[in-house]
């Protein structure tokens, strides 16, 4: 669908999904739907359902890594969920990193052969 649309039609959600099973996957991604037709999906078919900003009740989840690690610095869905802020760290050593080869202390004679 593009973008970050919460996808409401029900009734398509459930058909489309029926249509996936029925084609033979083995799961079914749920992208953006909101919880209660997640659940419904979840109950109704029966390979697995995989969310990601679909609620609780699928059988699995998706996060993206830089996401749940706190390196994206871009737009964040509703979605995600920040576990670490692990941007701040990496741009505190690249910064460190710089400040160093700009100061001709970076590679030492120790960092080198």
């Amino acid at each position: 669908m593009g973008g970050y649309k919460v996808q409401r039609n029900e009734q398509k959600l459930i058909d489309d999904a029926k249509k996936v099973e029925e084609a033979g996957a083995f799961s079914v991604v749920l992208e953006g739907i909101p919880e209660d037709i997640s659940k419904k999906i979840t109950e109704i078919i029966s390979i697995p359902t995989i969310g990601i900003g679909a609620g609780s009740y699928c059988d699995g989840q998706i996060l993206v890594l830089h996401d749940c690690l706190g390196l994206n610095t871009g737009h964040v869905p509703k979605f995600a969920k920040k576990f670490a802020n692990l941007g701040e760290a990496a741009m505190e050593g690249v910064r460190g990193y710089i400040k160093e080869v700009n100061a001709k202390e970076f590679p030492s004679k120790k960092h080198c052969y």
